[in-house]
């Protein structure tokens, strides 16, 4: 059987065929940083003569290895780390046989704006092609590289690296089989807050004519005097000028090796709190939240996990543990009232435990309440919650951060994520529930209705 082979732009590539269509892994949709400049706006590739070869992954950005999950297995989520190559600015892409003018999704990554690439298992394409949609994963600038606040710099590198991939889905992706006048753009955790940042900046309409946000924030952006908090860190520990002349004196390995130095930097200012509360130095970084600035003529369905606070706390042995006074540390890192804070939790979850009271305002500050928000601010979006309960870690983890990934992409039966110390724990997980909630994500992308009326709530339970 003869490989697909499609041409772009910029030149020719060649894919594979698959059971449900064809894939192409790794076309760039801008030129390595490394020589078009790492704090710079992505630019175009060269173009390249005779048919690349795209039935391979390309490298991913550089990042630092991400090993804080104790008991659980992450690997899924994260990918391999840091491939090296300079060629990482690129997308994969599967689409269905005989494509025409399918529906188009486009995913961004999540990783906390420092980890994460196309190359996790979770994010294979395969059952959307299945399903009649053309599915694009988008490699981006991570960490300093991608969201360091630097003057002199372009900000939101990591940003204008996924706008510029969609307008590469605009300008090729009814060669592939797709429509470039319906592409949803979906992203979770770092990714939709990404997309909310998209969501935001000038003629999104143009690029995308809906959008998902699975469990981030359009509210998690840091204002400048925070991110010059963090350079100045940087800077700091790098021994060099916060300048970009500084930064880019170093090589890639230097600068990734500063990130971990960076956690647990105090960001709160006058009048501002952190909004990652020290999970991650590094986010977009604006004035005015995104979540202010929604491009109303872009549909909207937006969620978030019922226990997404364990995903910190449950693998490392810090959910059992936890104490009054860790819950009061929290509760000040939320608001400036952390007693009040408590009270109205108890108000919520009269029976909780410490723990459970933890891992609710953890859940909440992250990702609940300002998915609430960014949805009350688009005013007219589609909502839903995933409260299917993970037995992963002792049967502990529950409907944590990540674990609907595998839902969605209808990934269940991957035997990384099948196991005690895996993200979908040793139990059979529901078919049904992802057959379901995969299936509301392809009707939404196909026709703008997930099944559900706007303003509605849709619960993920896997019951009944």
């Amino acid at each position: 059987m003869i490989d697909p082979t499609v041409d772009t732009t910029t030149g020719a590539v060649r894919g594979i065929r698959t059971a449900h269509g064809s894939a192409f892994l790794g076309i760039p949709y801008a030129g390595p940083p490394s020589i078009t400049g790492r704090f710079a706006a992505p630019a175009a590739h060269e173009p390249w003569r005779g048919v690349r070869d795209a039935t391979r992954l390309a490298p991913t950005a550089p990042q630092p290895p991400r090993n804080s999950f104790g008991s659980l297995d992450m690997s899924p989520f994260f990918g391999p780390g840091w491939v090296r190559g300079s060629d990482y600015l690129t997308v994969n892409l599967w689409a269905p046989p005989d494509a025409r003018r399918c529906p188009v999704m486009v995913f961004v990554h999540g990783g906390g704006f420092v980890a994460g690439s196309t190359h996790s298992p979770l994010y294979d394409g395969t059952s959307f092609a299945r399903d009649g949609v053309v599915l694009v994963t988008v490699s981006y600038r991570l960490g300093i590289a991608g969201f360091l606040d630097l003057p002199g710099a372009v900000p939101n590198r990591g940003l204008l690296d996924v706008l510029a991939a969609l307008k590469w889905v605009q300008a090729n992706i009814e060669a592939f089989g797709g429509d470039p006048g319906n592409v949803t753009l979906f992203g979770q955790s770092a990714g939709a807050t990404i997309t909310a940042g998209a969501l935001a900046a000038p003629g999104a309409d143009q690029l995308i004519r809906r959008a998902i946000m699975q469990s981030g924030n359009g509210f998690g952006a840091f204002h400048p005097e925070q991110a010059e908090r963090v350079t100045r860190a940087a800077a700091k520990v790098l021994n060099i000028e916060a300048t970009v002349t500084g930064f880019d004196s170093l090589s890639d390995e230097r600068l990734v090796g500063a990130m971990p130095e960076l956690a647990g930097l105090d960001l709160r200012t006058e009048g501002r709190f952190d909004p990652l509360l020290g999970l991650s130095p590094f986010s977009l970084v604006l004035a005015d939240q995104p979540a202010r600035q929604l491009n109303p003529d872009v549909d909207l369905l937006i969620g978030t996990n019922t226990e997404e606070g364990n995903l910190y706390l449950v693998p490392q042995g810090n959910f059992d543990s936890s104490t009054r006074d860790d819950v009061e540390r929290l509760a000040a890192q939320v608001e400036a009232d952390p007693a009040a804070v408590i009270q109205r939790y108890r108000s919520r979850f009269p029976r909780a435990g410490w723990a459970q009271l933890r891992s609710a305002i953890l859940g909440d500050a992250l990702f609940r309440t300002g998915s609430e928000r960014t949805a009350q601010s688009h005013g007219a979006a589609f909502r839903y919650e995933f409260s299917w309960r993970s037995a992963a870690v002792d049967g502990m983890l529950g409907a944590a951060h990540a674990v609907e990934l595998p839902f969605v992409f209808e990934r269940t039966g991957l035997e990384s994520v099948r196991g005690p110390g895996a993200l979908l724990g040793p139990d059979e997980p529901p078919v049904a529930l992802a057959a379901e909630m995969h299936g509301a994500w392809v009707r939404y992308a196909t026709t703008g209705d997930p099944g559900w009326a706007r303003g509605q709530t849709r619960r993920f339970t896997g019951v009944g």
